[in-house]
């Protein structure tokens, strides 16, 4: 029996647990630890910051500070603090109390060209841990992170922290998570978990912690590398199938047909071993997962020791797949201005009615979100932008409203960027009379809504994709 197996054996069971970083993941993760019968107490541990700090009362009330369509989060956050079971903490030295720490905290690049992530915030996270390290505990990073980094970066700093070394005095493993906003919880449970410990007994320990809360998915055990490619390649691989679906979208409409109607083919072709994964296009990907995980997998053969072989010139597919996603704001950008120019119009003095400030549907959440780099282009090219949105209260620099009418009022053009629920009921007749246009503009860029319907109704329509009738006759 080794070392660190005699350490687990004599602390016994995982009973209480510390997730570090209250947001999508950390919270959710939190609760549902919390939930589990075989686990005694879950503290969520969050800095005392001034952007921040609301979270712990929030918590603490039972109230969930995301706000959004996650159907069962608050419910669950009620019931596990009324029970006792978990609490929200800025003191951080209460981690000395736990058997087991997991990690769930941001990881972006600053600037994607030169393939630096910024590190800084979880670098924090794995100081504070490694200072109250105790022998037998397991650390989980469940962060996003550059192939390399739990045997490299992380192992590091715990062991200079702590005096303790990792696979020996304490167990080391990376359990990527793999959830979407608006169903949190459903994924953590029902998704498969990735486990990849330093060494076998830091994956075994680590499979006991995720085993309990999952209900549907099971347990993948594998080397901590190979975990945080996974994850890296998974986003990597869902970047390009929607740059793919894009970069089909942009050919249909210069082909003149509606590329729904090539995306039903495709989609038809089953059976026999034969499916094709094929997404849907759209106004450009936002968040904080697919659009930076793939430089995280590309900074791993930049770091790594292999030699890559790979055609000699050739630019990576996964890099070009996001230039394609980043260029898609610049294309209803685009949109925008050809439709305006077909009633006599211009960017310049245009008043442009965005409808979306989320990345996706019916959440909070716009990390990211394509929405800012769209509202940018139309500012330099001097229109005036008014924001809507039902969900996103705050922004920095950007006023954005949950009054459909105020927003759209006089509006030149009505851009569809988010595909809330709220948007699908909106009528052609209402949007026309409010906006108080004879010949309204209408740029749908996630086929949110009926074009004849809005064509019909005088508006000038441009939508992604859709060749068969971006260049419509104005009625």
């Amino acid at each position: 029996m080794s070392k660190l197996e005699k350490l687990l054996k004599e602390r016994g069971p995982i009973k209480k647990i510390g997730v570090l970083g209250m947001g999508y993941v950390g919270i959710p993760s939190a609760v549902l630890f919390a939930d589990a019968p075989c686990f005694d107490k879950v503290l969520g541990f969050q800095r005392n910051s001034k952007s921040s700090s609301y979270k712990i009362d929030m918590l603490n009330r039972g109230e969930s500070p995301l706000k959004g369509e996650e159907p069962g989060l608050e419910d669950l956050i009620s019931k596990v603090v009324k029970a006792g079971k978990f609490e929200c903490t800025p003191d951080f030295s209460r981690i000395s109390e736990l058997d087991a720490v997991t990690l769930a905290i941001q990881t972006p690049f600053a600037n994607p060209k030169d393939l630096e992530p910024d590190f800084s915030a979880l670098i924090e996270g794995i100081r504070n841990v490694g200072k109250y390290l105790r022998p037998g505990m397991l650390v989980v990073l469940e962060s996003t992170i550059t192939p390399g980094t739990t045997e490299g970066m992380a192992k590091q700093i715990l062991e200079e922290e702590s005096g303790l070394k990792a696979g020996e005095d304490f167990a080391l493993a990376h359990a990527p998570e793999r959830v979407m906003v608006g169903r949190l919880l459903k994924n953590i449970r029902e998704h498969d978990r990735i486990v990849g410990g330093i060494n076998e007994v830091s994956t075994t320990r680590a499979v006991e912690l995720y085993s309990p809360v999952l209900t549907v998915g099971k347990v993948i055990p594998m080397s901590a590398t190979a975990a945080e490619v996974t994850k890296t390649a998974e986003n990597t691989f869902r970047d390009l199938q929607i740059a793919a679906i894009n970069q089909l979208a942009l050919y249909c409409e210069a082909m003149g047909i509606n590329v729904y109607d090539v995306r039903t083919g495709v989609d038809s072709l089953k059976g026999d071993g034969i499916t094709r994964a094929i997404l849907w296009p759209g106004a450009g990907v936002g968040g904080h997962c697919l659009t930076k995980d793939t430089y995280h997998l590309e900074r791993g053969i930049k770091i790594g020791s292999g030699q890559l072989d790979y055609p000699e010139g050739a630019d990576s597919i996964y890099v070009l797949a996001r230039k394609v996603n980043d260029f898609m704001p610049v294309h209803m950008y685009n949109l925008t201005a050809a439709a305006l120019k077909r009633i006599g119009k211009e960017m310049k003095g245009s008043k442009i009615a965005m409808l979306g400030w989320a990345f996706i549907r019916d959440s909070d959440d716009a990390r990211n979100t394509p929405s800012e780099p769209y509202r940018e282009l139309c500012l330099k090219a001097g229109a005036t932008v008014t924001v809507h949105d039902p969900y996103v209260v705050n922004y920095p620099g950007t006023e954005i409203s949950d009054n459909l009418e105020k927003v759209i009022k006089d509006a030149d053009a009505v851009i569809v960027l988010a595909g809330h629920s709220a948007y699908f009921d909106v009528k052609a007749d209402w949007m026309k009379g409010v906006s108080g246009k004879e010949n309204p503009v209408i740029v749908d860029g996630r086929n949110v809504i009926e074009p004849d319907e809005f064509i019909g109704r005088g508006f000038v329509y441009k939508g992604i994709g859709r060749g068969d009738k971006n260049e419509h006759v104005i009625v």
